[in-house]
């Protein structure tokens, strides 16, 4: 099928390379003549920046010439062997100059290993050098011509520039702020793209920046007002917006981008009582590109976008409102104790008559008025009210605990003893906890700068990481022939609009006024007629609502499922296929779908082969096609068949399937073929096609040749072979996202396999790659235990069909790069042929207009979908955020696990379309540019040392993590599928899985007790205490855990405590230990139950299962332990203390 009806951005289809890089607006990479990016805005920050070529210099990153200079601190608490020695005159590196070609050779130093944990008579690898001249370059430098990661940045405007220089606007009269801001800073002169203002503006100040002032004038968008005499003004000296004992934060973002702008509100005065149509959209109705095929209607642009809000609509549904959904919630996913979604405060109503503003332009009303009380009933303020002073958030006279400062160099412990809470922010009360709960919903900054020349300063990434259709416990659905939506820019209703009375409401993201529909008059959750803001969509941050037949433009799809099996040699020994077989007749009545649900199967080696399942045959049937350079279906109608009618059939095929090639010698495997028959077969209906694969595909369509040269595993040099060898597999995905087909990929292997090629198959069709190393059936166990389980999850989880996700934000906000598994249509609609609860999302955001007037932004992501039920159904997440005007708050709100996971991301890409040396380098700018603006612009005194705030005193830690990460790591042999596979997960792991595998977690457990326990369903789970990643947190006399995400490290001391030997893993003696224990017996003892009520804990948190090594002390896989341990270091990477001490020679230059 031809791809020239879809978005260019992702490959043509006329036989170009594809960059398999973040997708991007198309429109936005057409530059104007002479104009380069960032040369029209704001000049950006650019913190994966592509720096000049370093000089020739060994190291793990570029180095330059060695300069001598004293360490600046050694940790002093403790003894020795848990201090940091200062290594005497070791050198650190100067930020090489801008000429020299770049040399990625390892380093050589005659410096000592530091400390006693280290292997002896190892040379020290110097640091890494950042290879860029300086953070403000000068523009008579030559500038690098390698690709930029364009941060926080919009692409330029297609019409007159939009000038970003000028200042906020002033501070309300009755908070007067020294003298500074009140004067504009002067125009910066002119720079390159890459270059930004050292000298922070006067007006953003750390000590002059105030709070916004509680008179609110009637055009602002708050909507609830308490009656009663104006608030107390607030204290004039409170910078801060965040309250102490804040966690840190989130991710970051990438690339030039597609700017998501929602339409501008209507310029003339609302039409009273009148339902105006919906404007012409383009990503609405008619407008659907004529090139798609008609069965794609009920997907594509219109779905989300289209429906008109009048009701009347279409069949008039009942009005019911189910509070938690079981058939749809799908079982609760574990996880730290928190705020159930489907909350409802019980809030009284409170209506305000304010005025519908005719324009974007400013109030002008003085800030100094009070606000005027408005007709309303004498009760408290609503679940939508946006409170006019946000006078909680900025009252603190003290700095805030995430604004303490921290020395890195000389507070040794800085890992928390727990994990980690997703920071909360600073909004008013009654609207965080009606917010959105961050395992679903999360921003990198939980505070919005008020432009974005504020945001280049404060040198963070802003972006959003989302995990849509997660498993929920609590989860509110609506039936309703009505769902409210915003006219001009189609938001749905949710907590945090305003209603200005019981007739008209205002949308929190283009503050246009909408009219109330008479059916959202009723609450079906109170059974009462007139207080529209008490309907659960207003009550729940996430929702989701039955949609009406207009959501539909063919009818829903049936659950169709296709598995396509490698029957090949290689593919016979390993023994899947009996696991494969077994696992899917164990859970076949399990498979979500109704009576509709169809399966069909493939198998292929060097042919094709159909099984004809057709209702009444005493056996299936097999079909052999052996043309594979002209694939075609011998008999289309029978192939896939109900799973109702013929069980019988497909039952007796799976028993059959394992004996029926297990004689087989063909070696060769016609992937490409396969993929091309099961399309044919899925095109007409959609559905969920499951692929697996244990060899390089070498025959027909699609065949690949190996590119990995072993001798260049642990290369200290740039690693090949990242992009695909072919287009081939991202073109079919293309199709196949344009008939409603997801390919999901398990590839089982112990050979190289091209993941990289055959990876795009899934990228691109919204699809899933497992991956299993070394798989066999009776060499390696615990893969056979992990493919079962994964296996048992991914056919029994909750799956949506023919999906798309749109996100919307605040005007002044624009989305512009995009990560995950999808397909980019319409610039900023996903198309996802298939949804799964474990796929998680990340997008970058730039600051497009200045936002001076609001206190709030909120951004919005919708998610429409089909389920295995046939119904059609949209999940609504609402999160709203405070805007700030102080560099202070933003770092107050930074959350440095988002900031991580985005970084994470956006590296990949990196990785993909320049090189793996250019992503490491821009990790480690990010996290010297960070630090050196909240030295220079938020510290008011100085101090010796590397500084750092205390919500970011993790971000240098998990920047070095990512460093020696299996995706990233040089120097280290690694083999290229496990480096692709590391790469996938980073992009398309939600959040929380994500980080175990940048920065596992590590617990002593020979002496667990009940004490500070969890009570989970009657299982008492002990709760050891998070350890630092080095080896001197380890003891011989004990038994470690190390949870690494996807696998689970048992290390046992040799000295180890009897008791835990015995009573745990049921052994006499250390020697006994067996060297490939993956299963702890199951004993009647204390301490055995508690281990495996930790274990078993650790392990439902997560989808996928990680498998269990135990390892002795002199075991041959302790290196892959070991290779986890963060704070170390090793023969090709620096330890912790030496990557501060680098980054802080870069900080203070």
């Amino acid at each position: 099928m031809s791809t020239a009806g879809f978005n260019p951005q992702n490959g043509t289809g006329t036989g170009q390379a594809y960059a398999n890089g973040p997708t991007q607006n198309p429109v936005a990479l057409q530059q104007l003549p002479g104009v380069n990016y960032g040369m029209t805005h704001q000049p950006t920050y650019n913190p994966m920046q592509a720096k000049a070529p370093a000089p020739p210099g060994p190291g793990l990153y570029p180095t330059g010439p060695y300069q001598p200079v004293p360490p600046v601190s050694s940790y002093q608490p403790g003894p020795p062997p848990t201090s940091y020695p200062p290594p005497l005159g070791q050198p650190l590196l100067a930020r090489p100059q801008m000429t020299g070609p770049p040399s990625h050779t390892p380093p050589q130093s005659a410096s000592p290993s530091p400390g006693p944990r280290l292997p002896p008579a190892q040379a020290t690898p110097p640091p890494p050098a950042v290879s860029s001249s300086s953070y403000y370059q000068n523009p008579q430098l030559p500038q690098p011509l390698a690709p930029t990661w364009q941060y926080n940045t919009a692409p330029p405007p297609m019409g007159p520039p939009t000038s970003m220089n000028t200042p906020p606007r002033g501070l309300p009269a009755n908070h007067v702020s020294p003298a500074t801001s009140s004067t504009a800073p002067p125009p910066p002169p002119p720079m390159s793209s890459a270059a930004y203002s050292s000298a922070p503006p006067a007006h953003m100040s750390h000590t002059a920046a105030q709070p916004p002032g509680p008179g609110i004038p009637p055009t602002s968008l708050h909507g609830y007002t308490q009656p009663g005499p104006a608030p107390p003004p607030m204290n004039p000296m409170a910078p801060h917006t965040y309250q102490p004992n804040r966690g840190p934060y989130g991710p970051l973002p990438t690339g030039p981008p597609p700017t998501m702008k929602p339409a501008p509100p209507p310029t003339g005065p609302p039409v009273a009582n009148a339902t105006p149509p919906p404007p012409p959209d383009a990503q609405c109705g008619g407008a659907v590109d004529s090139t798609l095929s008609p069965t794609e209607s009920d997907n594509q642009e219109g779905d989300i976008e289209c429906p008109g809000t009048v009701a009347g609509n279409g069949p008039q549904a009942p009005n019911s409102y189910n509070h938690v959904d079981n058939k749809m919630a799908g079982p609760p996913q574990p996880g730290p104790p928190g705020r159930h979604l489907g909350h409802y405060p019980s809030l009284p109503p409170g209506y305000q008559n304010t005025p519908t503003p005719h324009s974007t332009a400013p109030p002008t009303l003085p800030y100094s008025q009070a606000p005027q009380p408005y007709q309303q009933p004498p009760v408290g303020p609503g679940p939508a009210q946006l409170s006019p002073s946000l006078a909680a958030m900025s009252l603190q006279s003290s700095t805030p605990e995430a604004l303490r400062v921290v020395n890195l160099l000389q507070e040794r412990n800085l890992l928390p003893p727990t994990p980690i809470p997703a920071p909360t922010p600073c909004l008013q009360q009654d609207l965080q906890k009606v917010n959105c709960n961050p395992e679903v919903f999360r921003c990198t900054l939980t505070s919005i700068p008020q432009t974005q020349s504020l945001l280049n300063k404060a040198k963070m990434p802003l972006g959003l990481l989302l995990h849509p259709f997660k498993d929920l416990s609590q989860l509110p659905v609506v039936t309703s022939s009505t769902i409210v939506r915003c006219r001009s820019c189609r938001t749905y209703i949710n907590p945090f609009v305003s209603f200005l009375d019981q007739r008209r409401w205002k949308c929190n993201l283009c503050y246009r006024v909408n009219d109330v529909p008479e059916e959202f008059m009723y609450n079906p959750v109170s059974k009462s007629y007139g207080e529209p803001h008490k309907r659960p969509e207003v009550q729940n941050a996430t929702i989701e609502f039955i949609a009406p037949s207009e959501y539909m433009l063919r009818p829903p799809q049936p659950a169709v499922y296709l598995f396509v099996l490698d029957v090949s040699h290689n593919a016979v020994e390993t023994g899947y296929l009996n696991v494969f077989c077994q696992s899917l007749l164990d859970n076949i009545n399990a498979l979500p779908g109704d009576s509709r649900t169809k399966v069909g199967f493939i198998t292929f080696d060097s042919t094709i082969h159909f099984y004809n399942l057709q209702e009444g045959l005493s056996q299936p049937q097999m079909l052999i096609v052996s043309d594979i350079e002209d694939i075609f279906l011998p008999t289309p109608d029978s192939l896939l068949v109900n799973l109702n009618e013929c069980k019988e059939l497909v039952q007796d095929l799976l028993k059959s399937l394992p004996t029926l090639f297990e004689k087989t010698m063909e070696t060769q495997s016609a992937l490409g073929s396969a993929l091309q028959a099961a399309f044919k077969l899925l095109s007409p209906t959609g559905g969920r096609m499951s692929v697996f694969q244990t060899q390089l595909p070498n025959l027909g369509v699609g065949a690949l040749q190996s590119r990995e040269d072993p001798n260049q595993r642990a290369s200290a040099k740039d690693i090949q072979h990242l992009p695909p060898a072919t287009d081939f597999y991202k073109k079919l995905a293309l199709d196949c996202s344009g008939q409603q087909v997801a390919v999901d990929l398990f590839l089982l292997s112990s050979q190289y396999c091209d993941l990289a090629s055959l990876g795009c198959i899934s990228r691109y069709s919204a699809g899933s790659v497992y991956y299993y190393p070394s798989y066999h059936h009776q060499h390696n166990p615990a893969q056979v235990e992990c493919f079962q389980k994964d296996l048992k999850r991914y056919l029994t989880r909750k799956i949506g069909f023919e999906a798309v996700m749109r996100i919307r934000c605040t005007k002044g906000l624009s989305i512009h790069t995009f990560h995950g598994n999808f397909f980019v249509r319409s610039t900023d609609l996903l198309s996802l042929p298939n949804v799964n609860p474990d796929a998680g999302f990340a997008v970058q955001m730039s600051i497009e207009e200045n936002l001076d007037d609001m206190q709030v932004v909120s951004f919005q992501a919708a998610l429409l979908y089909t389920s295995s039920k046939g119904e059609r159904r949209i999940r609504v997440h609402t999160l709203c955020l405070p805007v700030v005007n102080s560099l202070s708050d933003i770092f107050a709100g930074a959350d440095v696990q988002a900031i991580t996971g985005l970084l994470a991301c956006m590296a990949v890409d990196r990785s993909v379309t320049a090189s793996l040396s250019d992503a490491r380098d821009a990790m480690t700018n990010a996290s010297i540019d960070s630090l050196s603006s909240f030295r220079q612009s938020v510290l008011t005194i100085q101090q010796p040392g590397l500084l750092a705030p205390a919500c970011l005193r993790l971000f240098p830690l998990y920047i070095l993590a990512l460093l020696k990460q299996k995706a990233f790591r040089t120097g280290t042999s690694t083999r290229l599928d496990d480096r692709v596979f590391a790469m996938c997960q980073l992009k398309y792991q939600p959040l929380a899985y994500s980080m175990l595998m940048i920065h596992p977690a590590l617990y002593r457990i020979d002496d667990l007790t009940d004490e500070g326990a969890l009570n989970i369903n009657e299982r008492t789970i002990p709760q050891p205490r998070l350890l630092q990643l080095s080896v001197e947190k380890l003891s011989r006399e004990a038994a470690f855990l190390m949870d690494a995400g996807t696998v689970m490290y048992l290390w046992v001391g040799r000295n180890c405590n009897p008791t835990f030997l015995t009573q745990v893993l049921g052994v006499p003696s250390y020697a006994a230990v067996p060297e490939n224990l993956y299963l702890l017996p199951e004993l009647d003892t204390a301490e055995s139950q508690r281990t495996r009520a930790f274990i078993g804990w650790l392990r439902d948190q997560r989808p996928f299962f990680p498998s269990l090594q135990v390892i002795r002390d002199e075991s041959q896989r302790k290196a892959g332990f070991l290779q986890n341990m963060i704070e170390d270091r090793t023969e090709s990477a620096l330890s912790y203390y030496e990557f501060l001490l680098h980054l802080q020679q870069q900080i203070s230059k």
